[in-house]
């Protein structure tokens, strides 16, 4: 009998790495999809040593961003039904934004980055997905909710409200689709050398827990949303970000 399988976008460090290891770990063949084929592979083989079963995790190197490197996902996952899409890849990109191009630049950046990469991905496997059962998770961001982040704050909230149609249309085929929305998390790639003392102690200290996130928090929201258990929860949005914004 074919496992179980997942697709998780920008899965080879930080949040997407942990999620495919937990998925791993769950009994799924999982797919890791990125633009760094050296981390990728890195990845797979170390995910796969860790849950016990080789090629448990395997990867493809596509840039999400381009519709002709959809093919890759396509040809990876062959004519196997998807149980489970994680889109996480996207962050925030940086750009020059003291003139209007520059400006224009900066936000088409960051939407590609973070809304068309969910979009391309989704729509590519869309016709693949496990009827009845898929999976859909959209990873956005805390600064949806609060602001803070220009336009990479725009982007992961448009991820909401595009989830709310998408769990609108396929709800009726079975398939949830949900978002999980990490506040500060550390031990990822995201803030590179722009993270301070000060500033990993601020976004501590407005916490209600106490601590910075880890990867593995957000991995295991993502679980239960795969789970059987989550079979009735579609269209939410479930934050997970230690109280630094409650319940909206």
């Amino acid at each position: 009998m074919v496992g179980r399988l997942a697709v998780v976008s920008g899965g080879g460090t930080g949040i997407g790495a942990a999620v495919a290891g937990v998925l791993a770990g769950d009994g799924y063949d999982v797919l890791i999809v990125g633009r760094r084929a050296d981390v990728l592979t890195d990845t797979a083989e170390r995910l796969s040593v860790e849950c016990g079963r080789t090629d448990a995790v395997t990867a493809v190197t596509a840039d999400l961003t381009d519709p002709a490197h959809l093919d890759r996902v396509l040809a990876a996952i062959g004519d196997r039904p998807v149980d489970v899409v994680v889109n996480n890849a996207g962050g925030y990109l940086a750009g020059d934004t003291s003139t209007l191009a520059g400006t224009a630049a900066h936000w088409r950046a960051n939407l590609d980055a973070n809304v068309l990469t969910a979009v391309l991905l989704t729509e590519a496997l869309r016709p693949a997905l496990r009827r009845p059962g898929g999976r859909v998770i959209l990873i956005s961001s805390i600064s949806a909710q609060r602001g803070g982040g220009g336009p990479y704050s725009a982007a992961k909230a448009a991820l909401h409200g595009w989830s709310y149609d998408l769990a609108a249309q396929l709800g009726p085929e079975q398939i949830t689709v949900n978002v999980v929305s990490p506040g500060y998390v550390a031990e990822t790639e995201f803030f590179g050398d722009r993270m301070t003392a000060e500033g990993h102690a601020k976004r501590v200290a407005a916490t209600l827990v106490g601590r910075a996130g880890v990867p593995n928090d957000v991995a295991e929201a993502v679980r239960y949303l795969t789970s059987p258990a989550a079979g009735y929860v579609t269209g939410q949005v479930l934050g997970v970000n230690g109280g630094s914004v409650l319940g909206r």
